[in-house]
């Protein structure tokens, strides 16, 4: 079943892009004459008016087919004046940047809704507030692991008692016997008093040096404080993270000949993996995935080179400071360049996907 609602997610997501070029080439008057669902010969296929509406066989994307976009193409003088050559700029960009903003707009209202559902870390001077009890949603590590359970209450570490900051240097007052080496072992236990289903046990553990944190470490989380966010709360949580995203994205195409950024690059088949996984084992993190897959498609659309739609975009608005039309000799072998760079992210984002399913990379539970 998980295969399917993930199967069922990316073709939404397809759809709604190619939705969002055919409802705007619809509204300022533009011919459409198909709306395909996936590429190749269409496997079924119908006509509403003048559209003809199908499903093909690959299932790698969409498209929707507007009258002219080829400007060499013969076109009966009937319908002349809606092909999308004979627009104005502005029709143009207004019908090509609606497949990038429809993947924005899911994007948003994805996140804005998980961020309403979902009580949110309380945030002071930058720091996440927490409570001195035992996370569910953190692996036990050694020593904790087998000792503590989620839900412990810390009570007292060595008879002090206070938050988590008091517990923490408490844990780091032990020392390793010799020199401080990743994952040497404290000379000296901690003595932690918990609550346990209301009962008090007094535990010990010997706390490990994590050089990464550079301090001692007893292998366990605590719970975050969090509080319910209204809308306003949420619409900005959700315009942050977008921006967060769209900007690591951006840096990572733009250095892709960095082998550190090239590693980050990704394609459909782990997205598919990653939102197949995770509607099997966590519905929310699945709708967190397929926005950030939304939002990806969108922000690598609106990359300046064809056949992108950004490229489309880009030489819409080039024609508009020349003054007149741009040769369609000219942005054919522009599409060749663009076409090349597009194939080069798809190989290096497959090649790195192929990669981490071989090395479980991509078990999100």
């Amino acid at each position: 079943m998980s295969y399917v609602l993930a199967f069922l997610g990316f073709a939404a997501l397809i759809i709604l892009h190619e939705f969002g070029h055919f409802a705007a080439a619809k509204a300022v008057g533009m011919r459409v004459e198909r709306f395909s669902l996936f590429f190749g010969p269409l496997l079924v296929k119908f006509r509403r008016g003048e559209t003809e509406y199908g499903i093909g066989p690959i299932p790698l994307g969409g498209y929707v087919r507007i009258t002219g976009m080829n400007p060499n193409e013969a076109i009966p003088p009937e319908v002349e004046d809606r092909a999308y050559y004979r627009q104005p700029v502005w029709k143009r960009v207004v019908v090509i940047l609606a497949g990038p903003a429809m993947n924005l707009l899911i994007a948003f209202v994805i996140l804005f809704f998980l961020f309403l559902d979902n009580p949110q870390p309380v945030v002071v001077h930058g720091t996440a507030l927490t409570k001195p009890v035992v996370a569910a949603d953190f692996k036990l590590e050694k020593p904790a692991a087998g000792v503590l359970r989620p839900g412990d209450r810390i009570l007292s570490v060595d008879g002090v008692t206070g938050g988590p900051a008091k517990i923490r240097a408490e844990v780091n007052k032990h020392k390793c016997a010799g020199p401080l080496k990743p994952g040497c072992q404290a000379a000296t236990p901690v003595h932690m008093v918990v609550l346990r289903h209301g009962k008090r046990l007094t535990l010990s553990l010997r706390p490990r040096y994590d050089s990464a944190q550079k301090r001692m470490l007893v292998g366990f989380a605590f719970v975050q404080v969090t509080h319910n966010v209204g809308a306003a709360e949420a619409a900005r949580l959700s315009i942050k993270g977008m921006w967060t995203v769209t900007t690591r994205t951006v840096s990572v195409i733009v250095r892709i000949f960095e082998p550190q950024q090239r590693k980050q690059l990704g394609s459909v088949v782990g997205g598919y993996r990653a939102a197949q996984q995770s509607f099997a084992h966590d519905t929310t993190r699945a709708w967190q995935i397929l926005a950030l897959i939304s939002l990806s498609l969108a922000v690598v659309n609106l990359f300046p080179f064809l056949p992108l739609d950004g490229g489309h975009i880009f030489w819409a608005l080039a024609e508009t400071v020349r003054g007149r039309p741009i040769p369609f000799s000219v942005m054919e072998r522009a599409s060749v360049v663009g076409f090349g760079l597009v194939l080069l992210i798809f190989v290096i984002g497959l090649t790195n996907d192929i990669h981490n399913l071989g090395n479980g990379a991509f078990n999100v539970r």
